[in-house]
């Protein structure tokens, strides 16, 4: 009998479809898993409802606990929106070491093209401040392009959703 402890473990083995140096646990994607009579309901909430990685990542979690020998339930929630502030502190280093910015803890409220254009987000790669925002639309709608004006590195920005 596999354990929600082993089914955890399981599900951060599995790398992200789009950023594969974070795992979908690191990422704060998986929501809540439930083990009961040989079977494992998994509900997940994608970065976006549009995610075109949706079914990747679903595929991924049943291949993986079809591994462990159980029939896997996965469920996509919808009654609550991911953020950024699900990704885990081991998940915002693992970014950051592969040059991505992390981003910064949401506020109150959502945020504004003023705090996109700030220089307050970190150069992953010297973390300097003295970055700019070259494009607010990146490879994907959660990441937005940044150029470190110190070390000279362009870097990708995730959004603070």
């Amino acid at each position: 009998m596999v354990t929600a402890a082993e089914v955890w473990d399981a599900l951060a083995e599995i790398p992200d479809p789009e950023i594969p140096v974070v795992s979908l646990v690191d990422l704060g994607v998986v929501r809540d898993v439930d083990v009961q009579e040989g079977r494992v309901r998994v509900d997940f909430t994608p970065t976006f409802l549009g995610c075109p990685a949706l079914e990747v990542m679903r595929d991924a979690m049943a291949e993986r606990l079809r591994a462990l020998g159980v029939e896997p339930e996965i469920r996509v929630r919808n009654d609550d929106a991911w953020s950024t502030d699900r990704i885990t502190p081991e998940g915002r280093e693992k970014l950051r070491a592969a040059g991505f910015a992390p981003p910064a803890p949401r506020a109150a409220g959502a945020p504004t093209l003023v705090e996109l254009r700030s220089a307050v987000f970190r150069c992953p790669y010297c973390g300097s401040t003295d970055t700019r925002l070259e494009n607010m639309f990146g490879p994907t709608p959660c990441r937005s392009l940044r150029y470190c004006a110190s070390c000279r590195q362009p870097f990708e920005q995730f959004k603070t959703l």
